[in-house]
């Protein structure tokens, strides 16, 4: 039984909206301002044509585009996989200090792949969330 809540005390963020993918997705800025958890839940259903996507997170102090880099892998807990495969939930967590975060699932070969992102924000500094 449950006896402990999580849901005032998270605040889930869609990054890439469920969708089959056939080109490179790149989520909207993500504030984490407020919060002192980031993780990002990768979930795939079918790939069809030999769909080969990468996934990765990006980071900024600004909303800006051409501000956001890649995360570099000491702010990443745990590895994204190199190709993401059908049917899988794959999770990284972020320990960096820039304001804004996003989700890029990369198109390098094939077809199309089943896909969506979302960034879970967690360790509010006020809570609940909700």
């Amino acid at each position: 039984m449950a006896s402990r809540d999580l849901k005032h005390n998270i605040k889930p963020v869609l990054a890439v909206a469920p969708a089959v993918l056939t080109e490179t997705a790149t989520s909207a800025a993500i504030d984490t301002l407020g919060f002192e958890g980031v993780t990002v839940e990768i979930l795939t259903g079918a790939i069809a044509g030999s769909g080969n996507f990468t996934a990765k997170l990006q980071h900024s102090d600004t909303t800006t585009s051409g501000d956001f880099v890649d995360v570099p892998a000491i702010d990443l807990i745990e590895a994204l996989p190199s190709v993401l495969a059908a049917n899988a939930a794959v999770t990284q967590g972020y320990r960096g200090i820039k304001r804004y975060v996003r989700v890029l699932l990369t198109l390098n070969s094939g077809t199309s792949i089943a896909a969506s992102a979302s960034v879970i924000l967690s360790h509010p500094r006020s809570a609940p969330t909700t």
